[in-house]
């Protein structure tokens, strides 16, 4: 009697390819009044991605043909129902764009890296050029600046930086620590404040924040507002060490109310 073969296992199953590219919307716009009144249909771009949840995060696309400027988080039906693929127009145009893009900030990271400030301080601007709201581009620009002292052009960045949100996100976080401890460096300390008042809105159970808020506040030689911090800090992490040996410094000055 025959014996039965064991059977090779199944193949895992092909993990299913999320949606990424770029699609359009189009809208009809009216120009005019009366006899003079016209009609247009008006084309937008936007670059497209699908989330770990099923969602869609859209981003429009700038003039450049990269995608710039706030995001938007879409059912997978809207995208569906109201977008148009654009497989060709992402391929042959844009994804070289975001490439190109990366590659040129890239570039300005080892630069920087490298304490080649006028170079890295080149190829920023000219990734802003192509995305004025750049995060990654943005933020090398500001630490270029403030590493050589350029605080009016710091000044400018961080203008441009503290109204975009994606800034404060927790890919860059580094990022956003770097330039914040930066201009508290640089004694900048009203643009800082204010820089990482706008973080806390954002992520209010970081407790790094809160110390580098305390920092600040001690360099103003505020130091009631440096105590808070802290504590604020340690509550959140009791296991702080950096929060801790600050608080038992300022303690060993007699500079905190029991």
């Amino acid at each position: 009697m025959a014996k039965d073969t064991p059977k090779a296992p199944a193949p895992p199953a092909k993990e299913k390819e999320k949606i990424k590219g770029v699609f359009s919307t189009q809208q009809l716009m009216k120009v005019g009044t009366g006899t003079t009144l016209r009609k247009s249909i008006q084309k937008s771009y936007w670059f497209g991605k699908e989330l770990d949840d099923g969602t869609i995060e859209i981003q429009p696309l700038n003039v450049n043909y990269v995608p710039s400027g706030p995001k938007q988080i879409i059912p997978m039906d809207e995208l569906l129902d109201k977008f148009s693929p654009e497989p060709e127009f992402y391929t042959f145009t844009v994804m070289p764009k975001m490439r190109e893009l990366e590659k040129t900030i890239a570039r300005a990271d080892r630069h920087r890296k490298n304490k080649e400030t006028f170079s890295a301080e080149m190829e920023y601007g000219k990734a802003v050029r192509v995305d004025v709201e750049n995060v990654r581009a943005n933020f090398g620009l500001g630490l270029t600046y403030l590493e050589r002292g350029a605080k009016d052009k710091a000044q400018d960045i961080f203008e441009r930086l503290i109204k975009i949100e994606a800034a404060y996100e927790q890919e860059h976080k580094h990022l956003f620590n770097e330039f914040g401890i930066n201009l508290r460096k640089n004694k900048m300390s009203d643009q800082a404040l204010e820089y990482y008042s706008k973080a806390l809105n954002l992520s209010k159970n970081d407790e790094h924040l809160y110390y580098n808020i305390a920092r600040v506040q001690f360099d103003c030689k505020n130091i009631p507002g440096t105590v808070d911090y802290l504590k604020k800090a340690l509550e959140l992490n009791p296991e702080f060490e950096e929060a801790a040996k600050f608080l038992a410094f300022l303690e060993s000055k007699g500079l905190v109310k029991k």
